[in-house]
């Protein structure tokens, strides 16, 4: 019987397993150090904000594994051994694969600050994340201030958590408005705003330049870059984003980059071993996607597809069209298509925008400037159809076409308030143009078979 072996018990590694399984009768193995099964990487947060417990978090039943023929071994791969098709784990235990899958994720980076590594400093990622900021900030008497370092998804989810135990937070910063390598200006400053109405201390232009310990090595203060200035805390999150965990790689022969490289089959340079899931690094990007995209979706696409690969369905990955959503603390954002920043911006990339002169609500569309077809959209606060987007995408429609439609796509409840006459209205003033919006059709309201 042929043994699969995979490396990590995230989102990439699990569906792999799942998907294997569903094919074939192969033994699978799913090596892991950091928890005893699966769970969603993306309810950490609510865990800590009293919304749920660790167990809810883990959408399988503990005997689904043994039920499904999945072994699951708890360790930590030291080691890989190509040539002779093994694992070392930590305490000197061996494994042998036929096939393998490297699905180890990522880790919270870290530059080289003076003090990264005081008691008291830490990253978001994993499990052991979560328990060690219930000893680091279990409350606002432990915990009398905390300084996060790097203004990502994962900063602002640090921030929302600590603020729910109204732990009061410093947030630094580099860029000069908030996620602004990723987000155009006019979504990134409803977003600064937004973070100083939660009473957070949003320090923009602002970079660490050193930690600080007390007497017993544990984090005093920090020391801003640019001012000098020392701000006391107990608590530094760095969230500064992330690496491909794949250090214990380095001596396998396996060719690395910042990733595990692998082409569209996810295959690396040696037989038999694959790697998905934000570890993984295309060879060649996908269009406009990133070499390394760590994203929920993407995991659990690359698990898919070599799935059917290692079952004889030789199957390239093939992502489709990007989207993505996250919170903005209680904002919610969803993206479709590319809608750059400024700094990223194309020449014949143009911009429409459009803000709610009075609530936290905003929308911006990327189009063409001669084709005049859509590129992507970017919304806060307003959610929309995945499929309608992905549809019109594909289709290469115009902006007209999608502002005229744009009921659609509209995917809140049928008694929330709908802004496609305003939006379309500031379109018209802003390019001279007569689109009439049309209402929304039935039969997006109610689906039939």
């Amino acid at each position: 019987m042929e043994n699969i072996v995979i490396i990590g018990n995230g989102i990439a590694g699990v569906t792999a397993a799942r998907h294997i399984r569903k094919l074939s009768d192969k033994r699978i193995i799913i090596i892991s150090a950091e928890t005893d099964y699966f769970f969603s990487r993306t309810a950490l947060m609510y865990v800590y904000m009293g919304h749920m417990r660790f167990e809810h978090t883990q959408p399988y039943e503990n005997g689904f594994w043994k039920k499904n023929r999945i072994e699951l071994v708890k360790g930590y791969v030291t080691q890989v051994i190509p040539e002779e098709k093994k694992l070392l784990l930590e305490g000197a235990e061996s494994i042998t694969y036929d096939k393998l899958i490297i699905a180890t994720g990522s880790k919270p980076n870290k530059f080289g600050w003076p003090g990264q590594d005081l008691d008291g400093v830490q990253g978001l990622y994993s499990k052991q994340d979560l328990d060690l900021l219930e000893v680091n900030a279990p409350n606002k008497k432990i915990c009398k201030r905390a300084v996060i370092v790097g203004g990502g998804l994962i900063g602002i989810e640090l921030a929302e958590m600590l603020r729910s135990r109204d732990i009061p937070v410093t947030f630094l910063v580099r860029e000069d408005s908030f996620w602004n390598g990723v987000l155009p200006q006019g979504d990134s400053q409803m977003i600064n705003e937004h973070i100083l109405e939660h009473h957070i201390d949003l320090r923009l232009g602002s970079s660490l330049k050193e930690i600080v310990p007390d007497e017993n090595g544990k984090v005093k203060s920090i020391i801003v870059a640019e001012t000098g200035e020392e701000i006391p805390c107990d608590l530094v999150g760095l969230t500064a984003g992330v690496t491909p965990n794949i250090d214990f790689l380095k001596d396998s022969g396996i060719v690395l980059g910042r990733g595990v490289k692998v082409n569209r089959f996810l295959e690396t340079n040696i037989k038999d071993i694959y790697a998905i899931g934000d570890c993984a690094e295309q060879h060649e990007a996908i269009g406009n996607r990133r070499p390394i995209e760590a994203v929920w979706y993407t995991g659990r696409m690359m698990g898919e597809t070599v799935a059917q690969t290692i079952c004889g369905h030789k199957t390239a990955y093939n992502p489709g069209h990007w989207f993505n959503s996250a919170k903005f603390l209680d904002i919610e954002y969803q993206t479709y298509g590319w809608v750059f920043s400024e700094r990223r911006k194309k020449e014949e990339e143009v911009h429409f925008h459009w803000r709610h002169p009075k609530e936290k609500l905003c929308m911006t569309i990327a189009f063409h400037k001669n084709s005049q077809q859509i590129l992507g959209i970017n919304t806060f606060g307003i959610r929309l159809r995945h499929d309608i987007f992905d549809r019109w995408l594909t289709e290469k429609r115009t902006i007209d076409h999608v502002l005229e439609h744009l009921a659609d796509a509209n995917f809140d409840p049928e008694f929330y308030r709908n802004y496609e006459r305003d939006i379309v209205g500031k379109f018209n003033s802003d390019f001279g143009k007569s689109i009439k919006p049309k209402k929304k059709r039935l039969k997006h309201i109610f689906q039939t078979s």
